[in-house]
């Protein structure tokens, strides 16, 4: 097989506020916090890849890749003959996983940042792949579309979504706490986009696929309990940082930095019972979607 074609980085980058939020607010967060966030995430992929239908040899697209580690899984898995094009928004994001393939000896990956519902794929891949970076398009059906431009005839796209907030007790349980104290977030807040829970609905879902021109749609549930915290202080810092919590913290600012102590208790207290010998571990909950260019 002849060695894949280089992959062009776009010529330009268009940010938007969602794109321009990620890399204000949220990629120092993500990088303080990459031992857990990519330990969490992890314990869903490794549950959907020996599923994959991806072989030696394939070309891949890693949609909303984040620090890499699902594209160097995927470049291993088609081998020096194939190729993975991770894509993201955020440089920084990139930036370490360019690093791990270095050290890893990983050549057959690259990393592109750009957005994913206006980069100008070629039909010629075999398979797309995203792990809770669909749910933050501004535009789903455009980019799932763009998504789909990018896949071969008869090529496989699946992704993994977060179920619902309730379905996932370490991100809802953490939040129903802060609310005891703080106000709900505005309207008018920052946010990185339609959320992590927009996709959690499969009907809607399903509209989403279908009108970007899929075919072949199924959900299969996927449940794992992922490391929130090493510790109770690392588990309660973690959750004023990130995800739902976290955003009704930051919102609330000078009324937060006021009931800090309160929260704080209020948290060690309900995150307790999650201790085990390996860290505080809490249930979590997503679908591995999968759909079809059929046309």
């Amino acid at each position: 097989m002849s060695s894949p074609a280089p992959i062009q980085q776009p010529p330009h980058f268009v940010a938007t506020r969602y794109t321009d939020f990620w890399n204000d607010v949220l990629v120092p967060k993500f990088i303080r916090w990459k031992h857990i966030v990519v330990d969490g995430l992890a314990q869903h992929s490794a549950q959907v890849f020996p599923t994959l239908e991806v072989g030696l040899g394939d070309r891949v697209i890693d949609a909303g890749c984040g620090f890499g580690d699902t594209t160097l899984e995927l470049a291993r898995i088609v081998g020096p003959s194939g190729l993975v094009v991770g894509l993201d928004c955020c440089e920084a994001f990139l930036d370490h996983a360019r690093r791990d393939a270095a050290r890893a000896g990983i050549r057959n990956a690259v990393f592109l940042e750009a957005d994913v519902e206006i980069y100008p794929f070629e039909p010629i891949h075999d398979f797309c792949f995203s792990r809770f970076g669909t749910q933050f398009f501004e535009d789903p059906v455009a980019a799932l579309y763009n998504m789909r431009a990018g896949l071969r005839l008869g090529g496989t796209m699946t992704m993994i979504v977060w179920r619902e907030l309730a379905e996932n007790p370490w991100l809802s349980i953490p939040k129903d706490v802060v609310l005891r104290f703080l106000p709900r977030p505005s309207e008018n807040a920052r946010t990185c986009g339609p959320g992590p829970f927009s996709m959690a609905d499969p009907d809607v879902v399903t509209r989403l696929l279908e009108g970007a021109g899929y075919g072949r749609i199924s959900f299969e549930r996927i449940d794992a309990d992922v490391l929130v915290g090493r510790d109770l202080d690392e588990a309660v810092e973690f959750q004023l940082a990130l995800g739902p919590a976290g955003e009704v913290f930051r919102e609330a600012e000078d009324e937060a930095i006021r009931q800090h102590a309160r929260i704080t208790e209020a948290l060690k207290a309900e995150l307790k019972p999650y201790r085990t010998p390996g860290g505080v571990m809490m249930g979590s909950s997503s679908w591995k979607v999968t759909a079809r260019r059929e046309r």
